[in-house]
């Protein structure tokens, strides 16, 4: 059914939930899992507060060292956690690498997964509408267009607000 299975993860809490279902796929297919997390801003990266000296000459080398020592601290938070995972799915016998790129999610989903031949993509949708989804964009819809195979979402459950407050009410009853 499915020999490599392109798992994109992301530091959202919804990344334990998409790596644990792509875990059980892979034990009842058999498949190969490539782990992969994206640098990006979308995904929590440190802004920088300035993109170079020859666009902003007011910038100072002590807020380009903080900005690099952010950027480094989220690079090595990103690879702990591709290696914890990686380290778990090959306690559960499957065969597993993982990878750390920079760029567009989208488009370094897309194209890992046609480089590494992945039969299966599984990813996470965040739940963007309306505006944000115009403006930030959506990853899973622009890999769910580009993608060379197929692409399984896992959808972000919103609890909604009279949900989350019938539940309180009752944990507070009891």
């Amino acid at each position: 059914m499915f020999a490599k299975i392109l798992v994109a993860i992301d530091s959202s809490p919804m990344g334990k939930t998409i790596f644990d279902k792509a875990l059980d796929l892979a034990k009842s297919t058999g498949a190969d899992m490539m782990l992969l997390h994206v640098l990006s801003y979308e995904d929590g990266m440190p802004m920088p507060t300035s993109f170079g000296r020859e666009y902003y000459t007011g910038l100072n080398s002590k807020a380009l060292e903080i900005y690099q020592q952010q950027y480094k601290e989220f690079e090595n938070q990103g690879l702990k956690l591709l290696q914890i995972l990686a380290d778990q799915a090959i306690s559960a016998g499957i065969s597993t690498e993982f990878s750390q790129n920079h760029g567009s999610p989208g488009q370094t989903i897309c194209n890992l997964a046609f480089n590494w031949q992945a039969d299966l993509i599984v990813m996470g949708r965040r739940g963007r509408s309306g505006i944000n989804e115009l403006i930030l964009g959506s990853v899973s819809n622009y890999v769910l267009h580009h993608a060379c195979c197929s692409v399984l979402v896992v959808q972000h459950l919103v609890e909604k607000e009279s949900d989350a407050e019938i539940k309180q009410a009752i944990i507070s009853s009891t």
